[in-house]
């Protein structure tokens, strides 16, 4: 006997990942054996770095597998209020331990945002944003980067309307792998400033840096930005659900307040593997990507407009003179996997690869693509 099951008009709204259903392909192709140039999936190819793993099987051998307390243990969230202050110049107000940047993500949504109010991001955009907006309840105003990607106050200020409640900026960014510059970043914070929004900022890849340091608009208006961060991107802990969000005390305590309800707390473990987060140097890591960005980067740029990334592990090059899903289709004939940038973007003009692979594999690739290219 079949019936009707009950599916809300908010979850009916949202569709469901394009990036999953490339990576089920993915999965399917491997297991027919296909020489596969997997491009798709934004994961770092490198392991758990053994001081993170040793700390994580030492923590579970001494029992610390039980709930934590909600906003997470106080020598992590002390350990990263001392990197922010480091960094910033600054202690943060509140810092909060989450399920993965994500899951941080998901908290200041459900925490700052209802019916009617509107949170202005940048196109492209990571995949998640308009739907956690499209969750919360609220309205995704999207501002047009294209095509140099950059972050444009006076697009911004266009946007902007009483109903403005949040700005949303992601740098390094996830599709496109660039950068804002100081002087971008000051102009958006006095907009911000001056229209009383609140201003996050979602620094997941900023530890991978190729060109100089990433900036930050907490620099200019720490009083009411909130940083999101965390682990999975730069110790490679993707599946250990671990991240943090640090800024303005009172939303820290409504997000904490939410996470009894959701979340509960972060995996027990991974904090404190996480603790031993010093004894890991990323500049082999980061030396390694940039060798991989430049190798990805002038591979394609004869035969596609693009952009060098700065940061992340991404580039976001534009389909030759076609749609981007046509595009990817037929890379997929030829076992390639990229994701169409209508997956990030209101716009389907290019795609994203992930450049997390070896060189071997990103040669193969460029290739591959070229003679896509070339038609």
């Amino acid at each position: 006997m079949s019936w009707n099951i009950p599916v809300s008009e908010r979850c009916r709204k949202i569709d469901a990942s394009g990036i999953r259903k490339v990576f089920d392909l993915a999965a399917k192709r491997k297991a027919q054996g296909a020489d596969l140039v997997d491009f798709s999936i934004g994961q770092p190819d490198f392991p758990v770095p053994e001081a993170i793993k040793a700390a994580a099987i030492a923590a579970i051998r001494a029992d610390k597998n039980a709930y934590t307390v909600t906003q997470g243990i106080d020598s992590l969230r002390a350990k990263i209020a001392g990197q922010f202050k480091a960094r910033f110049g600054s202690d943060p107000e509140g810092v909060l331990i989450t399920s993965g940047a994500s899951g941080g993500l998901v908290l200041l949504f459900l925490a700052t945002c209802q019916t009617g109010d509107e949170v202005i991001m940048m196109d492209p955009y990571f995949v998640m944003y308009k739907h956690l907006a499209t969750l919360a309840g609220a309205t995704s105003v999207i501002v047009d980067s294209y095509p140099d990607f950059k972050l444009d106050a006076g697009k911004i200020a266009k946007a902007i309307t009483p109903r403005t409640k949040v700005l949303l900026l992601n740098s390094p960014s996830n599709p496109t792998g660039c950068v804002y510059g100081d002087a971008e970043l000051k102009a958006v914070a006095e907009l911000a400033r001056k229209h009383n929004l609140l201003v996050v900022s979602d620094e997941i890849y900023q530890s991978l840096s190729y060109d100089g340091e990433v900036p930050s608009i907490v620099k200019y208006i720490p009083e009411r930005t909130l940083v999101v961060d965390g682990y999975s991107k730069k110790l490679a802990l993707t599946g250990w659900r671990l991240g943090y969000a640090a800024g303005p005390k009172e939303l820290i305590e409504q997000m904490a307040k939410l996470q009894q309800y959701t979340f509960v707390c972060a995996p027990s473990f991974a904090q404190y593997a996480a603790m031993e987060m010093d004894a890991f140097d990323l500049k082999a890591t980061v030396d390694d990507y940039r060798r991989r960005r430049d190798l990805i980067y002038s591979g394609l740029k004869d035969r596609f407009q693009v952009v060098k990334p700065s940061g992340g592990f991404y580039i976001f090059p534009e389909v030759p003179g076609g749609c981007a899903k046509a595009f990817c289709e037929k890379a997929m004939e030829k076992d390639v996997l990229i994701i169409p940038g209508s997956v990030f973007s209101e716009k389907d003009t290019h795609f994203r690869i992930s450049y997390a692979r070896d060189e071997a594999t990103i040669r193969k690739g460029i290739e591959r693509l070229n003679q896509l290219a070339d038609g």
